[in-house]
């Protein structure tokens, strides 16, 4: 007879900058009045407003209006997208200010006839990352709830707060496994290929760039934007993590602003591409983890190495490169009339940065190690989710009696009711145990009839 096979989980989330929440799945998102409450107020209003104003017409349209896209929150980043497209549909020229949001702005015509188009910068980038933060906040919520979410179910994921994890380590795995090789793709285009640290310095400053490294550096910020505009919004429960999370997005999008802004993207891209490609691989290893799949052993070591590869050596040789060619090659100092920043202020200030970046990532690491330590040497079968994931599917309830707690307790071995009823006549001859089971079936046979009544919560 075959051996059952034990179970493959890692025993504890991996941690990483993956672990930002989507807006659906974030607990506040959802109504604190149940749907009955909902529809029992809207019914009293209706009654109630006789007069067919335009004022109450209005707030029964807004009212309707959130409860859909809080129910689908995907639906109002696809209405603003919408708008702004109509916009540009009426005028679409250069001239209509909904250009810059939708396509790239400052081309320069090329410099030899065989060359490309490079793009400058300017402020109306800024239209072009607020635009496809949007874009970015609808894929992603559409992504989530009509196609990863139907497959958890399919694959049996259960709990609330399991399938919001696995929603969103599956979008971040999308999402990367594109443009990891996006970046890979540009980088293979510049002087830059294979992580060439020299190259990083020498052209300086490197104030136009062709549409593809453009687009992906944009489009790398509308990502990170997305990502902490929600996190920081702090609409869920933090998790053990949150403050390195926090920090890590703050240095994050100050590391993009400021390179941006002085022109150290060629720095800024080789650390993009050294966290996408781990990136994947994070977001891939917490997928098959919740998925409880056979192959996560070995795809977590695999994991492991791609980290300490893409994170660590190739950014500590990145952050050596800022200790040393920064000064040596190209030009050292501040001039800002030929926007020179390559000088002392700018070694400091990005030295710093990229530490801050590589202490975070290093204590990641020491929680990555320690999980594969208790995978192999302690047989850890138990999934400690880093906020106790399933319990946060569980609704608040009034606390029962201590009988009925007891009651319960027993109830949820999972035993029938013949073999209830004679464990807790042998528990407890004087019936406490039993009036707290009668205690909790009255509770839920109550709790049923306010619900057919559609009066539990006034």
């Amino acid at each position: 007879m075959s051996r059952p096979r034990k179970s493959s989980n890692l025993g504890a989330d991996i941690r990483g900058d993956t672990g930002a929440p989507a807006m659906s799945t974030m607990n506040s998102f959802a109504s604190s009045e149940p749907p009955s409450a909902r529809q029992t107020h809207r019914a009293a209003s209706e009654k109630s407003g006789k007069s067919h104003s335009k004022r109450r017409r209005a707030r029964s349209f807004f009212r309707r209006w959130k409860d859909i896209s809080l129910k689908h929150t995907w639906l109002t980043p696809l209405v603003l997208i919408l708008i702004i497209l109509a916009v540009y549909i009426v005028n679409p020229t250069e001239s209509n200010p909904a250009h810059a949001a939708i396509f790239l702005s400052y081309p320069n015509p090329p410099e030899t006839p065989d060359g490309p188009i490079m793009y400058g910068k300017g402020k109306k980038d800024l239209a072009f990352v607020g635009f496809y933060t949007i874009v970015l906040s609808f894929t992603r919520e559409f992504i989530m709830q009509r196609i990863v979410r139907p497959w958890g179910v399919y694959c049996g994921i259960k709990g609330k707060g399991k399938m919001a994890r696995f929603m969103e380590q599956v979008y971040t795995a999308i999402y990367f496994a594109f443009f990891g090789p996006f970046g890979l793709y540009v980088m293979n285009k510049t002087d830059l290929w294979y992580f060439n640290t020299t190259a990083m310095f020498e052209g300086f400053p490197h104030k136009t760039h062709t549409a593809d490294f453009k687009a992906y550096y944009l489009l790398e910020a509308s990502y990170w934007a997305q990502q902490a505009i929600v996190l920081l919004l702090m609409l869920e429960k933090p998790r053990k993590d949150f403050k390195e999370l926090v920090a890590h997005h703050i240095i994050t999008l100050a590391l993009i602003g400021l390179s941006y802004r002085f022109h150290f993207t060629h720095i800024g891209l080789a650390v993009y591409i050294t966290h996408d490609v781990s990136d994947f691989f994070i977001a891939t290893s917490k997928t098959l983890n919740y998925l409880d799949s056979a192959i996560i052993g070995p795809y977590f070591l695999t994991f492991i190495c791609i980290w300490i590869y893409m994170r660590h050596y190739l950014n500590l040789r990145i952050l050596w490169a800022v200790l040393t060619e920064f000064q040596t090659v190209g030009p050292f100092e501040l001039n800002w009339e030929t926007q020179q920043y390559k000088c002392r202020l700018s070694q400091v200030i990005t030295f710093g940065l990229l530490s801050a970046l590589q202490a975070i990532n290093l204590l990641w690491l020491f929680l990555i190690l320690r999980i594969a330590k208790n995978y192999v040497l302690s047989d850890v079968k138990k999934d400690e989710r880093s906020d106790d994931e399933d319990e946060e599917g569980l609704e608040e309830q009034p606390t029962p009696p201590k009988d009925a707690q007891v009651g319960d307790k027993i109830s949820a071995t999972g035993a029938g009711d013949g073999a209830v009823s004679s464990a807790m006549a042998n528990k407890n001859k004087n019936g406490t145990v039993a009036e707290g089971v009668r205690v909790t079936r009255r509770t839920a046979k109550e709790k049923e009839n306010d619900a057919a009544n559609g009066d539990s919560h006034l």
